[in-house]
């Protein structure tokens, strides 16, 4: 029967939202079982992916930009010169454990550890100096722990053959959105609230999915879904960083207080895989995020948000009939920020992924 082999063989599928931010925009990859065809399959399935991407490219808006351009040029919001960012090296474990009742519905639960390590030069000063290349202006941080946890449910039982379905969730802020740091000038610095692990807001989550064969062929297999996260509940950003400093008496001491959203993203996934081969499954994906960009007194609302997207081959391997694992590298083939972002190269993943 197709749809069980599908069941069997989809699982390597990339789609849906991440949980996670991994790239100006955010990372639209994914190894939600529940929307590749793995619903008819009943009980628990235990998913660990790491994930591993360097944003080290400066874009302003669809061109890449040097940061002596960057250093120059003037932040649409504010009129001040431009921030410059020198790198941002992300590297995430993602655990995502699902059940479903093989009839109807199912629930993912995904728990992201993040590690990350950022540099910017800053802004430059009204003189002119103090940003890039000098860095006088700028902070280093480095910082791990767990980010914003998703739960999202999806209903599959419109039809016989459970090939579509609906998803349903929310993403809740257990992530730290008080990371400081030290400024290379000597004071204390709050990381930018899209740098933090968390938002601090509470997210709705709404999608749907399809999944099949092309044109009833017995190896060719598509699937595609569309999701979107929108922010509902959000908390003034902390506080607790006013009067830490750990410079001179004179150095800044920068506070978080304020308000911050992240913006609105949608994104779109589409692809295909070969099941023609016994332990094999190569993948081909397009994968596609819009992102609003930030707003409150605490965002950066001129350099964040922007449309990416990504041409993914990846490959999995079936060990045995409960045990799979993956590999996948996201490439860029349209890239447009907003603002001035740093953007990765690629994207590489690997996982594995237990049926029990």
């Amino acid at each position: 029967m197709k749809l069980t082999k599908i069941a069997v063989a989809v699982t390597l599928s990339v789609s849906g939202a991440s949980a996670f931010a991994c790239a100006s925009c955010g990372c639209s990859l994914n190894t939600d079982i529940g929307t590749q065809g793995m619903g008819m399959t009943p009980g628990w399935s235990l998913d660990l992916r790491y994930d591993t991407l360097n944003q080290n490219k400066l874009r302003y808006g669809t061109k890449g930009i040097s940061p002596s351009q960057a250093a120059n040029t003037t932040n649409g919001a504010t009129g001040a010169p431009a921030e410059v960012e020198g790198y941002t090296q992300n590297n995430y474990i993602t655990a995502s454990l699902d059940y479903n009742d093989g009839e109807n519905w199912g629930l993912t639960t995904v728990v992201p550890f993040m590690m990350r390590n950022h540099m910017t030069y800053g802004a430059n000063s009204d003189d002119g100096t103090g940003g890039f290349p000098t860095g006088e202006n700028g902070y280093s941080s480095k910082g791990s722990g767990i980010g914003d946890i998703k739960l999202i449910g999806r209903y599959f039982g419109f039809s016989e053959q459970k090939d579509w379905g609906l998803q349903f969730g929310m993403k809740l802020p257990t992530g730290s959105n008080s990371q400081s740091a030290v400024a290379n000038s000597g004071g204390r610095v709050a990381v930018d609230p899209g740098l933090q692990r968390g938002s601090g807001s509470t997210d709705l989550i709404g999608g749907i999915y399809k999944f099949g064969f092309v044109n009833d062929s017995e190896n060719w297999g598509y699937f595609a879904q569309a999701q979107y996260q929108a922010a509902v509940i959000v908390t003034s950003v902390p506080n607790s960083l006013v009067g830490l400093s750990s410079g001179p008496s004179d150095a800044p001491t920068i506070s978080t207080g304020g308000s911050y959203r992240p913006g609105n993203s949608l994104n779109i996934n589409l692809g295909v895989n070969y099941q023609g081969l016994e332990k094999w499954v190569p993948t081909l994906q397009l994968n596609v995020i819009n992102k609003r960009a930030d707003s409150g007194t605490a965002a950066d609302t001129w350099a964040t948000g922007g449309t990416l997207a990504y041409l993914t081959p990846g490959a999995l391997y079936r060990l045995t009939d409960q045990t799979q694992v993956y590999a996948n590298v996201q490439l860029p083939v349209y890239q447009n920020v907003n603002g001035i972002q740093l953007v990765p190269s690629y994207i590489a993943s690997m996982g594995i992924r237990v049926h029990f």
